[in-house]
């Protein structure tokens, strides 16, 4: 974290890493329109750190002012993302020299990674790797995730868009099944993401509150799956409201440990890859009970909903890009800008650095203290943190046709000055 005097020249290298969000590309403005602001140009790199390792990088500084400005309401990434985790240094020395190679090639001083725990890990390795090969580099990672999951910061960027499409999802459903239930539907399972950490799930308690009111079951990463208990709690709220609603997260496991969703197979990362919980809960409440259900599985629509983006969410996922800027001009390496909660009511926050080594490989689930006893619900506790992340709207500029106005940049290539490298 120690700074150091900023060098005479050098441009920034900026990438987006893991799934996307509706925010993300806020993060991006926030970096591209700070470093114009001290003169800094800015490159990024296409598809995440393979495009740095494949030196596939994109011109910033060809794109206009009203097309970066246009990226703070434009969801999904970019200049493109990826699932690629770097192995150690003494694993795989190849491709941290071709990294040097790149970077020095085109006089890049400062990185920022903007990405989740596993980029935190790669920002992280590409600091000490500066320090180990002689190479003057800042890197600076940049939070983003949807899964909440990112130790340190109060909450991540993008978190807080998919938590207000999760609540207000679970509420219109919620009405949609109610209007039914007589004589159709008497189950809704909503299915949300969430590999090891309940957040997003418990983002659907926001949609009401006391025991009729939906969701009437959230399940959590955090709880082993009872399926005796569930099936109980089923049949109970279906008898006493005539219809159920449940929020089931993608991550939830059974005593043995297992994904009740697991298809078998891993990603890029070395995850689990899941394949859903949904239709698994679905066929239980149809085997058990018989009750007529009805699925959902919002999957990219949770997390592309630029529509339904929380006000606090676009503004703290500027804000980091903001101050990544900010710390790597400071000369800051192995750094993070996270979110630091200063009041519950009114919501009040500020961006802080925090060391990258605290955040890395670290994985921040639901406390105890926010779910309810019976492990089917959110409490107090929960609500006071959760609310204020889902407040505001952030309106989208419309076309004559009915449809946002969303960017879609030039991209435009850096010449390579390399031999090619495929890792």
């Amino acid at each position: 974290m120690k700074s150091k005097a900023r060098p005479a020249t050098g441009r920034l290298l900026y990438a987006q890493s893991g799934g996307v969000t509706a925010v993300i590309n806020a993060t991006a403005a926030g970096v591209i329109q700070t470093a114009r602001a001290h003169g800094i140009e800015v490159y990024a790199a296409r598809n995440g750190i393979l495009g740095a390792l494949r030196e596939e990088l994109i011109d910033t500084g060809k794109e206009s002012a009203a097309a970066v400005e246009a990226l703070r309401h434009t969801p999904g990434g970019a200049f493109g993302s990826c699932r690629y985790k770097l192995k150690s240094l003494e694993t795989n020395r190849a491709e941290y020299e071709r990294l040097i190679d790149v970077l020095r090639a085109h006089d890049i001083r400062w990185f920022l990674y903007n990405g989740g725990n596993d980029s935190a890990d790669t920002a992280l390795k590409i600091s000490q790797l500066g320090k180990a090969m002689g190479y003057d580099i800042r890197c600076i990672g940049v939070p983003k995730t949807v899964d909440n999951d990112l130790a340190v910061t109060d909450c991540c960027p993008g978190f807080g868009s998919v938590a207000k499409y999760t609540a207000v999802s679970t509420l219109e459903a919620s009405l949609d099944v109610a209007s039914m239930a007589d004589t159709s539907t008497k189950v809704f399972i909503l299915e949300v993401m969430g590999r090891h950490a309940g957040w997003i799930a418990a983002a659907a308690g926001l949609a009401g509150e006391g025991a009729d009111a939906p969701p009437h079951i959230i399940l959590f990463p955090e709880r082993v799956f009872d399926e005796t208990a569930f099936i109980a709690k089923v049949k109970a709220t279906v008898e006493r409201v005539g219809w159920c609603t449940v929020v089931a997260s993608e991550g939830i496991r059974n005593a043995e440990g297992q994904f009740l969703a697991e298809a078998g197979t891993r990603d890029a990362f070395g995850h689990t890859q899941l394949g859903g919980v949904a239709p698994v809960l679905a066929a239980l409440v149809k085997d058990k009970l018989g009750y007529k259900y009805h699925w959902a599985l919002p999957d990219y629509l949770q997390r592309s909903a630029r529509h339904m983006a929380s006000k606090t969410d676009a503004e703290q996922a500027y804000a980091v890009g903001k101050a990544a800027v900010d710390y790597a001009l400071a000369g800051m390496n192995a750094v993070m800008p996270v979110v630091v909660r200063t009041a519950d009511a009114p919501y009040r926050w500020k961006i802080e650095p925090a060391a990258l080594d605290k955040i890395a490989n670290r994985e921040k689930k639901m406390p105890a203290g926010f779910l309810t006893r019976d492990g089917f619900g959110i409490t107090a506790a929960a609500r006071r943190y959760l609310s204020p992340l889902i407040q505001g709207e952030a309106p989208l500029p419309y076309g004559r046709d009915g449809l946002p106005k969303y960017v879609q940049l030039k991209n435009a290539a850096v010449p390579k000055r390399l031999p090619k490298f495929g890792p």
